[in-house]
Formats: C-alpha cells, structure tokens, sequence
C-alpha cells in the first residue's frame, strides 16, 4: 500500500483558506404595524340592572273585620275596580241602617220646627206669639237644618265604610300570593298587604353607572342619531331580549355610597317575559363618535399597575412607548380615548422582541375590520 505525502506547510496554508468568512451585517428587527385611522363608532355601554314594575300596588284593607271571601286566583291578571276579598259587613251594614234612620229623623224635625218657625215669623206681626218665641222656632229651624247636614256626613262615612268592606283593585295588573285566607282577621291599613298588583305591560330597568363614566360621556360629545339611547337587553339565561326599550330620565343625585347615577329605561313586555326582580345587562346606544379609533387588542398591554400601553413606530423608524386609555371594546377591538391618534403606526406583532428607542423594520399588516 502507498501513502500520499503532503508538506506540512501546505496543510497550514489550507486551513488558512477555510477559516475565511464574510463580515457580519447587523439586521434591523421586523414587527408587523396597522396604521391607525378615525372613522365613526356607534358608542354602547354595557350595563347591569334589574327590573321592576312600572305599576305596583299593595292591597291592604281601609276597614277591620273577618275576611269571609277570596275572589281571585293569585297570579290572575285582575282589572281595576275588581273585587278581591269580602270582608264581614254585616256590622258596618248595621252602622249604615242606623245612620240612614238617624237622618231621617233628622229630616223629620227640619220639617216641623221650620213650618213652626214660618207660623210664629207671620203671627209676630200681629203680636199673636212673642218676639221671643219667634226667635227660637227660628233657631231650632236653623239647628236642625244642620243636624240634617251632620246626619248626612255620618251616612256618607257608614257608606263608604260598609263598600270598603268589598275590597278592589286599586290597579289592572297580575296579582301576586294572598298573605290571608278567608277566616283571618284584618284591621284597617294593616302593615301586612293582602296581596300586592304589579303592571306588567310596561317595565322599568334601572341601570347602575359610575359617575366618572357618565362625565366622560358628556366630554365626548357624540352626535346623535335614530336609535341614540336605545337599550337592548340581555337576559340571565344569556338570551337576547326581543323587545328594544328607550332610557327614561337619568337620576339627579350621585349615590354617595357607591359613586354611581341610576338609569331608568322602559321597556314594552308584551308577553309578560320581563318579572319584577330580575337580574339583566343592557346595552345602551349613547351616539356616535365620528373621529373614534380602534386599536386592535393584540397591541395594547397592560403593565403591573394595570395602565394601558402601546408600542408605535415613529417617523425616525424607533419605537415610542405611550400609555393608553381605553373604553369598551368593539369585538376585537379597543376604543381608544386617548394616547393614540390617527396615523399612528401601532405594533401588533412582535412586541416581544422590541423595546423603546430601538430602530425597526415596519411592515404593514391587514387588520381584521378594515383598519389597517
């Protein structure tokens, strides 16, 4: 077997001419931007609240006694003026009989001491009876003209309290459980209601908002259009409500515990969906921002504080920093209300392998809702 013999210094001068290799070129860090523009956003605020009756009446009874009958069916949808208990009349019934029979004899004596009057008034003339006599007749007329109007009252009175006896409607609504049954002793203007009537055509919703929320409202000035202050419900079951409702009136007062103004909206309840009492979130359509911007959520984050932040590229190519405030969010979207502007190139992809004041390659992306 033959071996090749190379010279030593030909390997030297072979490994000099591997060891040779291009100088090094520092590259610029790409991130992927959207360039920011304004356009018009229908505002919405989401909102929590529950509902209520916009009637709502509690039965009590306005005389005492033994409730004899209930003429209902709790849950019934009852009309104003319907009976609903009968409560014993038959005392009241008696008060009214001796009322009625006190008058008449009131009426009575109004006859006769007045014709007595008119005699002796004709006879004073001719000095048949005294001056005297004359007067009285003519007082006991006048006296008992006015017990005939006292006896009048007391009959009006026994009369409304034996028809308060039937026990009404004050309300049309749907009545709810009867707190006696027939047996049970009431008195007049109890604290306990016998049953309480709720109008269910028509419900309030109060809604709860911050008053620093409602200040920055007034400050955005939004314009309004067709369906400004609308309400939409959702309901706790995570359905949509059918029906669209309009805010009502605004409470005046801040609510010093909690720093929040209660919203009033009404809303149509057709099908008697909407119960008293029920938990809800609303979203009420407060106008339209027409120089709103939307950044898209992937490039705003949060620091430890929890402020809001956003990178962006400048003119120089170099990364800012700007601390963000934002509103709610349009699907996946922040509204921003300051910190950024239209124009600005915001960072949304490759946030993580930058930092402020450095130098990058922007490369414009599509972002999803035509915002890019």
């Amino acid at each position: 077997m033959k071996y090749i013999t190379i010279p030593i210094a030909a390997l030297f001068l072979l490994t000099g001419c591997d060891n040779t290799q291009p100088p090094a070129t520092n590259s610029l860090p790409e991130v992927g931007i959207v360039t920011l523009v304004s356009q018009p956003v229908a505002v919405t605020s989401q909102l929590i609240g529950r509902t209520a009756a916009t009637l709502s009446a509690e039965v009590r009874p306005q005389v005492g006694g033994i409730i004899q009958q209930r003429l209902f069916n709790e849950g019934d949808t009852v009309k104003a003026g319907q009976k609903l208990y009968q409560i014993d009349p038959s005392s009241y019934r008696a008060a009214y009989d001796e009322a009625a029979a006190a008058l008449k004899q009131a009426q009575s004596l109004v006859q006769a001491d007045c014709q007595k009057a008119q005699r002796y008034a004709q006879l004073v003339k001719d000095d048949g009876v005294s001056r005297q006599d004359a007067e009285d007749a003519k007082a006991t007329c006048a006296q008992d003209k006015a017990s005939v109007e006292s006896k009048k009252a007391a009959l009006e009175s026994a009369r409304i309290n034996l028809n308060w006896t039937t026990v009404t409607a004050p309300i049309s609504g749907r009545i709810g459980i009867s707190s006696v049954t027939p047996g049970a002793l009431v008195t007049a203007q109890q604290e306990t209601a016998l049953a309480t009537i709720r109008g269910l055509e028509n419900m309030y919703v109060d809604l709860t908002r911050t008053s620093a929320d409602l200040l920055r409202l007034r400050k955005q000035a939004l314009s309004s259009n067709s369906n400004t202050l609308s309400v939409s419900l959702i309901l706790e079951d995570g359905s949509a409500y059918s029906e669209k409702g309009r805010l009502a009136l605004t409470e005046v007062a801040v609510d010093e515990s909690t720093g929040s103004v209660t919203l009033r909206a009404v809303f149509p309840n057709p099908r008697q969906e909407l119960l008293p009492g029920m938990f809800v979130r609303a979203k009420v359509d407060e106008g339209i921002m027409d120089d709103a911007i939307l950044a898209p959520q992937q490039g705003v984050t949060r620091d430890a504080k929890g402020n809001a932040t956003a990178l962006v590229v400048n003119a120089g190519n170099k990364v800012e920093q700007r601390t963000v405030q934002t509103g709610d969010a349009y699907g996946d979207k922040w509204l921003v209300l300051s910190g950024l502007k239209a124009g600005d190139k915001l960072i949304v992809e490759g946030t993580d392998k930058v930092a402020a004041g450095q130098e990058v390659k922007a490369e414009e992306i599509q972002a999803s809702g035509g915002n890019a």
